[in-house]
């Protein structure tokens, strides 16, 4: 049967053991869209913004498949935010609306420290997430900055990760710190790129509180009047990191904080290293640590981490570092045409070599896997650490047999074999 014909059956087989359950999709979708804002830091972005957390949030913008093989959200104008259509349900994170979007612009225009705060917008508590943005001027250049409100599992994966410097080794920027404050809330202090590759000049600073309670302030400044598309019009961004902080921990959001509805805690579905469940049931990045040990693979390993379904390692064996990363989730959306043909149990591969996405002389070899329960298993191995930066070696440590070996482990099947 020629190869087209195969991928034809393999395809239709994929879809048989798909389910239309439009709500399971949609609440799939909100729940990793929220994980996306901090996969975003590990995966070597400038870390999560609340917009695009905002905009992945809402219901229907994401469909319960990978957004790519790199797990990429979409970005948006911070002076622009998307707006919900008239009469389209705020969703079940929503709050009553006590705060309104005009009280979010006024609390963030009275904690700037003077200057003037134009093209504002804002969305109330009466939306999953509450936030205030503008061109704030200080006579010292024109810059966008941007204030969100949320509440998330205090004790979850999210509220870890959005307050958790990101690998150097995959992400550059100028500092980042933690602070553990004293009522046990977690401050992120961060001063990065808004590109990875650093192919324009915009600088993001960031600071996240994480309370105890669960609630989430997420600020965040530029060095020009746009997140994106826009030329930078100052050097830095105007806030320090002390005033940063200073807005982050001010009590003027309590009222729209406490608002929103508490969330669901997470689930914790992953299971931990050694236990006898399934691959596809832990954390991507523990699943990806089991199987390169599983398969024998002896390179030194300089970092890890990971969060809910990516995961990653960086190998450093003396000849330069190799990044290699998985992705883990369900669905056929964007799935590549098939090179090879499909396995005896329905499995679709496809493999890729050549030049990666980003960086100057960055090549990607990667194997992609659907099963024919919608299972999605994307390893990819990279010759450098950071895929915006330059390559650093000649090719990616590990081979394409032994990637595949982890993208086809009978462990991620429902049953171990």
């Amino acid at each position: 049967m020629p190869l087209e014909d195969d991928l034809g059956a393999a395809l239709r087989r994929a879809g048989d053991g798909f389910t239309a359950d439009r709500d399971a999709l949609v609440n799939a979708g909100e729940q990793r869209g929220r994980r996306l804002v901090a996969r975003r830091r590990q995966a070597a972005a400038a870390g999560g913004s609340v917009l695009a957390l905002a905009l992945i949030a809402t219901a229907g913008a994401y469909s319960g498949g990978l957004l790519d093989g790199a797990g990429r959200a979409g970005t948006v104008n911070v002076a622009s935010p998307p707006t919900t259509p008239a009469g389209d349900d705020k969703g079940p994170l929503a709050g009553s609306g006590a705060v309104t979007a005009e009280q979010m612009i006024a609390n963030l225009r009275a904690l700037l420290p003077g200057g003037q705060l134009t093209e504002p917008v804002g969305r109330g508590s009466d939306d999953q997430v509450p936030l205030a943005s503008g061109v704030y001027d200080d006579g010292k250049g024109r810059a966008a900055v941007s204030i969100g409100l949320s509440r998330v599992d205090p004790d979850g994966s999210q509220a870890r990760a959005m307050t958790e410097c990101g690998d150097e080794n995959l992400q550059e920027y100028d500092y980042c710190r933690t602070e553990q404050l004293a009522d046990g809330s977690r401050l992120l202090l961060f001063k990065g790129y808004e590109y990875p590759d650093r192919r324009e000049d915009t600088k993001v600073w960031r600071a996240v509180l994480a309370t105890r309670q669960g609630f989430m302030v997420e600020l965040s400044e530029w060095n020009a009047p746009a997140e994106k598309g826009a030329p930078v019009s100052r050097s830095n961004p105007p806030l320090t990191t002390d005033q940063l902080k200073t807005v982050v921990t001010s009590a003027v959001w309590q009222p729209a904080l406490n608002d929103l509805p508490a969330p669901e805690p997470e689930s914790g579905q992953s299971a931990p290293p050694g236990s006898s469940a399934a691959l596809r049931d832990r954390e991507a990045a523990v699943a990806l640590e089991e199987l390169v040990a599983g398969i024998g693979i002896e390179i030194p390993i300089l970092s890890k981490g990971g969060e809910g379904g990516h995961g990653y390692v960086v190998f450093d064996d003396g000849k330069g570092k190799s990044l290699v990363q998985l992705n883990v989730g369900q669905g056929l959306s964007g799935f590549p045409g098939l090179n090879q043909p499909p396995l005896p149990d329905g499995t679709l591969v496809n493999v890729k070599q050549g030049p990666a996405e980003k960086g100057k002389g960055v090549i990607e070899w990667q194997v992609d896997t659907l099963r024919t329960d919608g299972l999605r298993v994307v390893v990819s191995a990279f010759n450098t650490a950071n895929q915006s930066g330059t390559a650093t070696r000649e090719q990616p440590a590990l081979t394409l047999d032994q990637l595949k070996e982890i993208a086809l482990a009978p462990g991620w099947n429902r049953t171990r074999n």
